[in-house]
């Protein structure tokens, strides 16, 4: 019986420098790890210690996996001083991943802030794998400065894969050389382009973030359970037993970490 707490073998392949302080991993584990997008894997760097990360490459390659990591503390410390070849280990998946079914057919909004947007990706590739189940996938996404954008290499190849695919960007303060659109990420849902009634929001980022975009699909016209939000917090085991994930009586590593906001508004200090 596979114990499930044993990382698996993976080396390091490629590192590629997204911003100054967030770096995305491509991992080659010692066997494939089929996951959907949303779910997250525990990342082992021996030595330091175990984190969560969601994989922000696409679900449909398996023989690899990217993590993209933003340099916050011990764990994401040493791995920022990684070089291609080191080994580390991968457990997982664990969580639900983004509710794929549901959107079919729907306008899918994904709203995303700083590092947040790596999670999002991996929903994007399975969302672009085929936009014709779609009606419209719209991406929204913010960061403080225009160094700290992530996967800024891809934006025009996302808006032009479909006619029903379209990606706007912002950036908090006025930068110099800066020409795109000024302001919070909320501002991107002011006037918003969406035939709501017919729509999924999901949304991804810090967790003060996190509560204005919600506070602001509210007012526009989204429903709670037209909202899903990535709750990447706190996890620990992966399998409910710790308890340090818990929201409400839900567990985000089990329940979610894609939760329907419906679910959890109740909840005090839903978002810390």
């Amino acid at each position: 019986m596979k114990n499930p707490y044993y990382p698996i073998d993976t080396v390091v392949e490629d590192i590629i420098t997204e911003t100054p302080t967030i770096k995305t991993f491509v991992l080659k584990p010692a066997k494939p790890i089929p996951f959907r997008a949303g779910q997250f894997m525990q990342l082992t760097v021996p030595g330091e210690g175990e984190a969560p990360f969601t994989p922000s490459s696409s679900p449909s390659v398996k023989e690899r996996m990217e993590i993209t990591v933003l340099r916050t503390g011990k764990v994401t410390d040493s791995l920022h001083e990684f070089k291609p070849g080191a080994k580390v280990g991968l457990r997982g998946p664990f969580g639900k991943g983004y509710p794929l079914e549901k959107l079919e057919g729907k306008e899918v909004l994904i709203v995303g802030g700083g590092v947040g947007l790596a999670p999002l990706r991996s929903l994007i590739y399975a969302l672009l794998e085929n936009p014709a189940k779609y009606k419209r996938v719209s991406i929204k996404y913010g960061a403080r400065l225009p160094d700290e954008l992530c996967f800024r290499r891809q934006y025009e190849e996302w808006s032009k894969v479909a006619p029903n695919v379209d990606f706007t960007n912002t950036i908090d303060v006025e930068a110099p050389g800066w020409t795109g659109r000024v302001g919070l990420v909320t501002t991107l849902l002011d006037d918003l382009d969406v035939n709501i009634d017919q729509s999924i929001a999901l949304s991804c980022g810090p967790e003060i973030m996190l509560k204005f975009v919600t506070l602001k699909l509210l007012e526009v016209g989204y429903k709670p359970i037209q909202i899903y939000l990535s709750m990447n917090r706190k996890m620990s085991c992966g399998m409910g037993k710790c308890g340090r994930c818990n929201v409400g009586h839900y567990y985000l590593c089990v329940d979610g970490p894609d939760m329907n906001y419906d679910k959890i508004k109740h909840v005090p200090n839903v978002f810390g």
